[in-house]
């Protein structure tokens, strides 16, 4: 997976993203197993049409069924208004894209909380917050959580907090 690839591309269409799931975490914290690089972006219209084009920079494909699967480069503009969430295929990886997240009504108001941070080659993105990634898990069936990363975080706000306080 070529996940500084993804970033990059984002960052060069000047999507407005975040970062979130298990490679938010495994960046920012622990190693953990990860199958994709899940993004939330912002759902205004002009933002949806430069992720798309990105996407398709990134030769990603993408199909609403396995008759209707394709390179979303030759997709008309406004094929991501279709549902909230999608799941694309790319030779960098796998990549989802979330035009909402459960536990984070917000968009902006969660992007002001996030966190700016490099990867290891310094490609720059923005992270969604500790707290951030804590409500998400929390707002999840509790059989869709991730105890260890529940445990994780919950261990890195108090250590933040107790350091903020001593």
């Amino acid at each position: 997976m070529d996940v500084d690839n993804i970033l990059a591309t984002m960052n060069d269409y000047q999507v407005e993203y975040l970062l979130i799931g298990g490679m938010n975490f495994l960046l920012r914290h622990e190693p953990v197993l990860t199958f994709d690089v899940d993004l939330w972006i912002d759902d205004r219209a002009a933002n949806l049409r430069r992720c798309e084009r990105a996407l398709g920079t990134l030769e990603a494909e993408w199909g609403e069924s396995d008759s209707d699967w394709g390179k979303v480069a030759e997709r008309d503009p406004g094929w991501l208004d279709r549902q909230p969430v999608f799941c694309l295929n790319s030779p960098s990886g796998a990549i989802d894209i979330f035009r909402a997240v459960t536990g984070l009504a917000d968009w902006a108001a969660t992007r002001a909380r996030a966190s700016r941070e490099t990867t290891a080659s310094g490609t720059a993105y923005w992270g969604l917050s500790d707290e951030d990634m804590l409500r998400c898990q929390l707002a999840l069936e509790v059989s869709y959580r991730k105890p260890q990363r529940i445990a994780t975080l919950e261990r890195v706000l108090r250590e933040r907090n107790h350091g903020n306080h001593g």
